[in-house]
């Protein structure tokens, strides 16, 4: 029988094929350590890697992993259908115990007790393979050495190395041990980051077994390496996932069996572990052999229970959460949490705002908040209209607004233009206007604020009624109108020639009246300061005093109209206060006027101890 036909036709630790024959020579002593499932040490959250923790000066940990297989090793034919399975049904229950030292050495022992196992006789090239001897025994008692080099448990890097060695206190006719001593210096890693966990494994396999072969298939020493990834979650109680692990023949002679089917048995179980309250553990898992390897079984079901205390200084302590701060200096040993100088928070998950919302119930963990039952606000400032604007800052707390740096804003609803009106109901949200009750017209501009006929875009001025003029300067305009602290007038006061006398005619006593219309409908007005101005024209000392006169007759007239006196000061000031260039004669006439400031109380009264009224007195030849 070639070698080919070899690999196809065994059935190892999960289906190992070999060809049934006739031959009935019946072999002795030929039987090896079937299982290849080696229970991690005690205290670990894996069923095959290790989680290294290795806390505690003086820590110890015990427990028992049952373990149950389903053919693990088997005789095909060459059609590949199971024609004896060796070993069929095998329940095994590992006894374990480890202690760790120093907070980095730990030993540990492991004893295999097999509660139950059956098989079948079967036979492979004229050679008889009997089925297990006894249906109870016990397998190679293991005993561990490791030390930790790097990191801690629960960091995102540990290392470690260490030794296990099985003494032959097994059976070969149980399928139990090899009967010989084996030896495995191993290299272990294990980390977390986050929730996320992983464990690795790497080992050289002794195996001082003087069975070279079993049923023409290489036995030896072996390259082991299993690898683990998972989650740790329900407060960091719980890990879940996957772990595979397998081994492969370096001491055969023949290269092809390196990585081979039947000399690399490689399994994969999904497990989980939750620890519980007293410092308990439980777990689970379920797998199957992936390569027919010897000892790859169809099915392995796995169980543990395990005591496994937290430690702090040399004797074990009680740590609920697991946290690894003691239930006496921790300030919340139900939850887990982290180390605290505070004596308050010692123990308890962190709360970076200070607010009393743990950080991964937090919403807002770098803002003080309050407790609601919304993860979504839990943790956050109050925030009364739910506009995203936390109370503190809005301006307008019981109405949805929009963020605005200007602080008087912040948080109230948009309103673009300023008007007072708000967007969500201003017909024109970039144009202040008033507020009208019409929805097509309420915040725009009134396009005739003065209500004259003229459109504000081409009234000279747009908030007092005046007529059509098509010089657009006067258009819309009345001939009086209150500007700042002046009232203007379109045309200047008309008078006689050379005189102070108010010429009767519309541009004279006309625009005077229309200066008395808008200090009757402004009763606010109460002083007016009337000025006198002439252009360069004749002396000086001559024009000044005409200017007075003729501010002076203005007074007057007013005082006829019905004023009081003591509401007006006449000042003239001659030639000395031009508006306009002299060396025309437009900016002449514009020089010749008269103008109406409005005075305050306190203006008024600076005014009024200098100037007196002055007797309208015509010139006695008049000017030319």
């Amino acid at each position: 029988m070639n070698a080919k036909r070899l690999i196809t036709s065994f059935a190892f630790l999960a289906a190992t094929g070999i060809v049934p024959t006739a031959f009935a020579q019946t072999a002795s002593n030929t039987g090896f350590a079937v299982n290849r499932f080696e229970p991690s040490e005690r205290g670990s959250e894996w069923f095959a890697l290790e989680s290294l923790d290795f806390r505690g000066k003086a820590r110890p940990a015990v427990g028992i992993v049952a373990d149950y297989q389903y053919r693990p090793l088997v005789i095909y034919g060459s059609d590949g259908e199971v024609k004896r399975s060796v070993v069929r049904n095998v329940l095994t229950t590992n006894v374990g115990a480890s202690f760790v030292l120093a907070e980095r050495l730990r030993v540990s022992a492991n004893l295999p007790v097999v509660v139950f196992q059956d098989g079948h006789q079967g036979t492979l090239g004229g050679q008889t393979y009997a089925a297990p001897k006894n249906q109870q025994s016990i397998g190679d008692l293991r005993f561990g050495l490791d030390l930790r080099l790097l990191g801690k448990y629960q960091g995102p890097f540990s290392l470690a190395v260490g030794a296990q060695l099985w003494a032959p206190t097994g059976s070969r006719n149980d399928y139990t041990s090899d009967g010989k001593i084996r030896i495995a210096p191993r290299v272990l890693v294990a980390g977390e980051v986050g929730s996320f966990a992983y464990a690795g494994r790497v080992s050289y396999i002794y195996r001082g077994t003087d069975a070279n072969n079993y049923a023409n298939g290489p036995l030896g020493s072996e390259l082991g390496y299993a690898a683990s990834i998972g989650f740790r979650v329900a407060d960091k109680k719980l890990v879940v996932g996957p772990e595979i692990f397998g081994s492969t023949v370096v001491t055969s002679k023949d290269p092809v069996d390196l990585f081979a089917k039947k000399t690399s048995p490689l399994e994969g179980i999904i497990g989980a572990h939750y620890t519980l309250p007293g410092d308990f553990r439980i777990g689970g898992g379920v797998g199957t052999g992936l390569t027919r390897g010897y000892g790859s079984p169809e099915v392995r079901a796995l169980l543990n229970l395990e005591f496994a205390p937290q430690v702090s200084g040399a004797v074990a302590i009680a740590d609920r959460d697991g946290d690894g701060i003691s239930d006496k200096l921790d300030a919340c040993a139900e939850i887990p949490g982290v180390a605290n100088s505070d004596p308050a928070k010692n123990g308890c998950p962190p709360d970076t705002d200070g607010d009393g919302v743990y950080d991964k119930d937090d919403a807002c963990m770098s803002v003080p908040g309050v407790a609601t039952n919304d993860p979504a606000t839990n943790g956050c400032p109050a925030d009364k209209d739910g506009d995203k604007i936390y109370d503190k800052d809005d301006a307008c707390i019981d109405v949805p607004g929009v963020a605005s740096a200007d602080p008087k804003k912040n948080g109230c609803p948009a309103d673009t233009d300023g008007d007072g009106i708000l967007d969500k109901e201003d017909a024109c949200v970039d144009k202040p206007g008033p507020k009208t009750n019409d929805p097509k017209t309420n915040g725009c501009p009134d396009p005739d604020r003065d209500k004259d006929g003229i459109a504000n875009d081409t009234d000279a001025c747009p908030d007092e009624a005046g007529k059509a003029d098509k010089d657009p300067k006067r258009n819309g305009c009345p001939k009086a109108f209150v500007v700042g602290n002046q009232i203007r007038i379109l045309d200047q006061v008309k008078f006689k020639t050379g005189s102070a006398v108010i010429d009767k005619s519309d541009l004279g006593e006309g625009v005077v009246n229309a200066v008395i219309e808008v200090l009757k409908k402004h009763p606010d007005i109460k002083h007016l300061r009337i000025e006198g101005h002439t252009d360069n024209k004749g002396v000086p000392a001559s024009n000044k005093k005409l200017s007075q006169q003729r501010a002076q007759a203005v007074v007057d007239f007013m005082v006829k109209a019905g004023f009081a006196k003591d509401m007006f000061v006449a000042n003239g000031f001659g030639q000395e206060k031009p508006i306009d260039d002299n060396k025309t004669e437009q900016g002449r006439t514009n020089n010749r006027r008269v103008e109406f400031h409005i005075m305050t109380d306190d203006e008024a009264k600076a005014f009024a101890p200098t100037l007196k009224p002055t007797k309208v007195v015509p010139p006695a030849k008049p000017k030319k």
